[in-house]
């Protein structure tokens, strides 16, 4: 039986020893903050870089540590406290570094090559360098620097804010069905429960339940939001970009052409799942099919999975993968390393955390459905590619970026998803229910996430042509997308058009989420190139995995197969949906 928590003493084995760590961190910033005006000493320089790659593998440590023991139990006011102070410590850095990048600028671009050729140990700094002097233009002279690092704590509270609204300060909510039975509602679990849900009543019943909240508190989301967008504005403003999408692009060089060209293909071929949707109203009986009874299943998979068997499932679909893949996979899974069940006051979702170093943990809300064992493989992707970074990159280089942060976990899902497919035990319904599983990956991945990425474009559009946002103008936006990609009036659904207030990535991560959507495209066309057997798929694959955040991610992507600049890649994704509806559809009608 697995161990199912986790744990984190290998960062800290106790308060007390976390509390002296954090202590001895303060110390940090007035020692940095005294090399202000000497970097063009090259002995200083020296010293400068060696305590900054310390100072980061330290803040690291704290931060991991603090951040996911306040996911644990964000009701905790302790734990809440100690990740404040480290946010609080990390706020004061900045305002004691924010000579870095001004002072390094001045030195000149050849003199700092010829510093890190002479000196090798410092050579994993020269991407980092390499990206600084390309964004010249928007760093601004020491003085500016230090005090727009002086309000990096207000213009981050926008995520704060959203997190202690939606969970910390959130109570239990309960829901009666038409059988009389009451359930508990929450965001861990409500989709599962509209799936089984036996009635539209029970189904629309248990959305309301989970929406009421945001209903209830739709002003304040608004206004966070609203600041959450000012914010990015203020910087855009501040430093000098275009925009707040070329705020969001331009440090990873992102071509505008690779979102542009993304959004385009999606919003404008998008029959396929207005063609789905259809398909299941149909199939389904329903008068109408509102957006919460995508959840409902065309067919019902009768066997629940525990955690274990979860896993076991896992390693049996990459049996055939290189031994090194599969080792890793082993790994990421031990036991200390995995959160698994759901929890008064947990965080919800799931995600992967690592790097620095430092071992990858996991975090799930495992339920025991099929989708707990998608989710286990996506995570896992996540903390394989962080191992493959920690193995072949130097600390400075082992955080990849957003954009290719999703392409090894749903490459993993791809994987998982065809093995069961192949199984060759699969009844009818088995298909129908793998099929749905295959269209919905593409349904929620690709076209949800770039319309949640198109709605954040058209809000910056507005606010940075002086528009008011609140939650009418937000959610008016939202009723305007879901009409063009699912072909449905969320408006006749009442409260859904506070979609927006339920998603944390608009909040807590502005223009990530269309990241998934580039991500998905990139990882079904290496997955597609290793099933076809490609020579040197697989290995080029490996290559991404092991480059960590050593390239800009686009160049990263192009190097294992796909070229996210042009709209093939986007449109073959198209394809793969029309085909998949297709088959479903000959399926059901059989």
């Amino acid at each position: 039986m697995s161990k199912t928590s986790w744990d984190l003493s290998p960062f800290f084995k106790s308060e007390e020893e976390f509390l002296a760590a954090l202590e001895e961190f303060k110390k940090i910033p007035p020692i940095i903050a005294s090399y202000a005006g000497q970097l063009s000493d090259e002995e200083k320089l020296k010293e400068y870089f060696r305590l900054n790659k310390r100072m980061n593998k330290d803040l690291a440590r704290l931060y991991y540590f603090a951040s996911m023991r306040s996911d644990l139990d964000k009701k905790n006011v302790a734990n809440a406290s100690d990740l404040s102070k480290v946010q609080i410590a990390l706020r004061d850095l900045g305002e004691a570094a924010s000579f870095e990048e001004p002072e390094l600028l001045s030195l000149g671009k050849e003199k700092l090559d010829a510093f890190i050729a002479k000196y090798p140990e410092f050579q994993e700094y020269a991407f980092s360098m390499e990206k600084l002097f390309r964004g010249q233009a928007h760093v601004l002279t020491p003085d500016k620097e230090k005090l727009l690092s002086s309000f990096s704590a207000v213009v981050s509270e926008s995520r704060n804010l959203y997190s202690v609204l939606s969970i910390a300060d959130r109570k239990p909510a309960k829901a009666t069905l038409s059988d009389g039975s009451i359930v508990d509602v929450n965001q861990a679990n409500w989709s599962s429960l509209v799936a089984k849900a036996k009635s539209p009543e029970d189904r629309q019943k248990i959305f309301e339940t989970l929406y009421a909240y945001y209903d209830e508190h739709k002003t304040t989301y608004g206004e966070i939001y609203n600041l959450s967008m000012q914010s990015q504005l203020a910087s855009v403003k501040a430093r000098g970009y275009k925009s707040i999408l070329d705020l969001h692009l331009f440090h990873n060089a992102i071509p505008e052409d690779v979102f542009h060209n993304l959004v385009e293909v999606a919003s404008q071929n998008a029959e396929p799942l207005h063609e789905y949707y259809e398909l299941r109203r149909k199939y389904l009986g329903l008068k109408k099919h509102r957006s919460y009874d995508r959840f409902i299943q065309l067919a019902e998979p009768k066997k629940k999975y525990t955690y274990d068997e979860a896993k076991d499932l896992f390693f049996a679909s990459i049996a055939s993968f290189p031994e090194d893949f599969q080792a890793k996979a082993h790994e990421v899974l031990k036991d200390g390393y995995v959160d698994v069940y759901p929890a008064e006051g947990k965080r919800s979702g799931a995600y992967s955390n690592g790097g620095d170093d430092f071992h990858p943990y996991i975090l799930l809300n495992f339920n025991g459905e099929l989708d707990d064992c998608f989710t286990l493989a996506h995570e896992s992707g996540h903390s394989i590619h962080t191992l493959y970074s920690e193995e072949s990159q130097p600390t400075l280089l082992q955080d990849y970026t957003i954009f290719v942060a999703e392409i090894a976990s749903t490459f993993n899902e791809h994987n998982l998803l065809d093995y069961l497919l192949k199984s060759g035990t699969l009844s009818k319904e088995d298909k129908i229910f793998l099929l749905q599983k295959s269209i919905d990956e593409i349904m929620s991945t690709f076209y949800r996430q770039t319309l949640f990425g198109q709605y954040e474009y058209e809000i910056s559009k507005l606010v940075e042509q002086g528009e008011p946002i609140d939650f009418q103008v937000l959610s008016a936006k939202m009723v305007e997308l879901y009409k063009i990609y699912y072909g449905i009036d969320i408006e006749e659904e009442g409260l859904k058009p506070l979609v927006w207030a339920y998603i944390p990535h608009l909040f807590n991560s502005p223009f990530y989420v269309y990241q998934y959507a580039t991500s998905f495209t990139s990882s079904m066309l290496i997955y597609e190139r290793v099933k076809n057997g490609e020579p040197g798929a697989f290995e080029q694959y490996l290559n991404l995995l092991r480059s960590g955040g050593s390239d800009y991610p686009v160049a990263q992507v192009k190097a294992a197969g796909v070229d996210l600049t042009t709209k093939e890649p986007y449109l073959a994704v198209i394809r793969r949906m029309k085909e998949l509806v297709a088959e479903l559809k000959e399926l059901l009608e059989e």
